[in-house]
């Protein structure tokens, strides 16, 4: 059997019951009703929704007004800055909205293997004297040096050494030249102009656009959209009416009625009112690719006859096909080099007051934060070990063992703090559980020369002397009920005792609990691992506030206000040996 190591899994109060929101122009968020029976609830860590609520308290932050733990759920995220992880270049949330959430410089990775490329040109480096200042010419490539591929494979060559990814998406496989989402705007300006019947006094560069154009060409996703968006929108524009303002009657193109009429082309005219039934006959569907129309092929000939010739290694995986912007590519031809998606830092706030919680550095290349309000710093960390040193690899079966729970204070305050347990765990193999002393208290986080200088040097006046390894192996020190074990300057240890369960489903029938004799099923997943529900409540007085002490008066400095927290934390002690 492996090793087992305990854990320790703090519950975020946001499951329990809903989180209050905050309203606009509220000064207090709403609370709900307080449940006098919620303290009484036992949590049970092997309910389903138990998966979604416990979390170390690493991952844990607090919040100072609501005085709560918040958890990844119950907080909202912001987003600060968008960065190139590549280039570590800032990119403006304006060209994130405009060009997309990948770098627009010229970062990008290899399709093959994902690794970053890299540009060289394909004339010979100069030699001689002097060289390394020669400046090279083009044509230039990207080439991986991970896998050794280059996007001369597939005939794409960049006159530039800079500016790839504006390149590359005039650029399509094979060397031929993709018509930009510019052009296309020209070209539609012009059939329009022409269809319209009016009439160009002189020739311009926009006449040879439109008749470069194929009505049956291939567009990629983005140019096919570009197309579809626009041709609706003048098919929308034709058939309502104008209004006074000069607005459509239906105050734009995302407005029901637009978007009635566009589902009357397919419902029959069902869904549309009476005033625009007799417009929906001039409205039509796209007929070409300049409108938006992508055929499929009804048939894979090209592709079986490709896959014979070249074998089934040119056809590129599924994790290629996942990584490319391309969802349809099928060989290794049809892939491009990817551009780096950008990555982000985000700020956390509380979702019901809306207190900051984590704030980074705008700074891309810095990692600190501004406000890191970590719940580390504000609830006592728990570590579970066995009492005795025991090789024992599982628990045995109604035998007694005892844990020490050591509770370490990160406050500048002395905390009291109060456990209560339930006298056996969830679930159908209860173990008996008791807490040795379920109050103590805990110092606070001082610093140690302040604490000698305090106790004058003289550990021992205080009855508070530590145990040491020699005095617990000899048994010299038994753990007794009241008493805490062991205690330090911002820690203190008390002993849990445990009484794991048998698992013999065929047991006598005054050992089995009631969710034996209900459920008799054979042994399920984890169902042998010891985990204690605990409810913890903490208690400290601090300081007043800055706001509540100035209008306190000059009297009322030292004022000081008690603070409380309660939570649920689960403990995993171990496995029970199985019989």
């Amino acid at each position: 059997m492996s090793s087992f190591t305990p854990y320790t899994y703090f519950q975020c109060p946001c499951t329990d019951t809903s989180t209050p929101s905050q309203r606009l122009g509220e000064s207090s968020p709403i609370t709900s009703e307080e449940n006098s029976d919620d303290d009484d609830r036992t949590f049970d860590p092997r309910a389903p929704r138990a998966n979604y609520s416990l979390y170390p308290l690493e991952h844990l932050l607090y919040c100072e007004d609501c005085h709560q733990i918040r958890c990844p759920r119950c907080v909202l995220d912001e987003i600060v800055t968008w960065f190139c992880p590549n280039c570590l270049f800032e990119v403006p949330s304006s060209t994130v909205k405009s060009e997309g959430n990948r770098c627009t410089r010229s970062c990008f990775q290899c399709p093959i293997c994902i690794a970053p490329l890299s540009v060289s040109s394909l004339e010979a480096p100069p030699e001689g004297l002097g060289a390394e200042y020669v400046a090279q010419n083009g044509p230039f490539v990207l080439n991986c040096g991970y896998c050794t591929w280059s996007s001369k494979e597939i005939g794409i060559q960049f006159d530039k050494p800079n500016g790839i990814f504006s390149q590359l998406a005039k650029i399509r496989n094979g060397g031929e030249a993709i018509v930009t989402a510019k052009e296309r705007r020209k070209d539609r300006e012009d059939r329009k102009r022409d269809f319209s019947g009016t009439s160009i006094s002189e020739e311009s560069p926009d006449q040879e656009t439109f008749q470069t154009l194929d009505p049956n060409e291939k567009l990629d996703a983005a140019s096919q959209f570009s197309n579809l968006k626009a041709f609706y929108q003048s098919q929308l524009a034709d058939s309502s009416t104008v209004g006074a303002l000069g607005f459509p009657g239906d105050y734009g193109y995302g407005s029901p009625g637009a978007l009635s009429r566009i589902m009357g082309l397919y419902t029959g005219g069902s869904m549309v009112d009476k005033k625009s039934k007799s417009k929906v006959g001039n409205m039509r569907e796209a007929q070409d690719a300049l409108e938006g129309l992508q055929l499929t092929p009804s048939s894979d000939e090209e592709a079986i006859k490709k896959l014979h010739a070249e074998g089934w290694h040119s056809t590129a995986t599924a994790v290629q096909r996942k990584e490319a912007p391309n969802y349809n590519a099928q060989f290794l031809t049809d892939l491009r080099p990817i551009a780096y998606l950008l990555r982000t830092k985000r700020s956390k706030r509380c979702k019901t007051c809306r207190h900051i919680l984590s704030k980074p550095e705008s700074k891309i290349q810095t990692t600190r934060f501004r406000i890191r309000l970590v719940a580390l710093n504000y609830i006592p960390t728990i570590n579970i070990k066995p009492l005795q040193n025991t090789s024992a690899l599982a628990l045995t079966a109604l035998k007694p063992v005892q844990f020490l729970l050591t509770f370490k204070n990160p406050l500048f305050d002395r905390v009291k703090v109060t456990l209560a347990t339930p006298a056996k765990t969830p679930g159908r193999f209860g173990s008996k559980v008791t807490v040795l002393c379920p109050q103590f208290e805990v110092g606070a986080n001082t610093d140690a020369w302040e604490e000698a200088l305090r106790e004058g040097g003289n550990r021992n006046s205080s009855g508070e002397k530590r145990r040491t390894k020699a005095e617990a192996s000899e048994g010299q020190h038994q753990a007794e009920a009241g008493k805490v074990w062991e205690r330090g300057r911002n820690w203190t240890s008390v002993v849990l005792e445990v009484v794991p369960a048998s698992l013999r489903i065929d047991g006598p029938e005054f050992m089995r609990s009631e969710e034996q004799k209900s459920d008799d099923g054979p042994l399920r997943e984890d169902e042998d691992v010891v985990e204690i529900p605990v409810f913890v409540r903490v208690e400290w007085e601090t300081d007043a506030t800055q706001e509540e002490g100035a209008g306190l008066g000059g009297k009322d400095k030292d004022a000081r206000e008690k603070r409380e927290l309660a939570y649920w934390c689960v403990l995993g002690v171990g496995k029970i040996a199985r019989d």
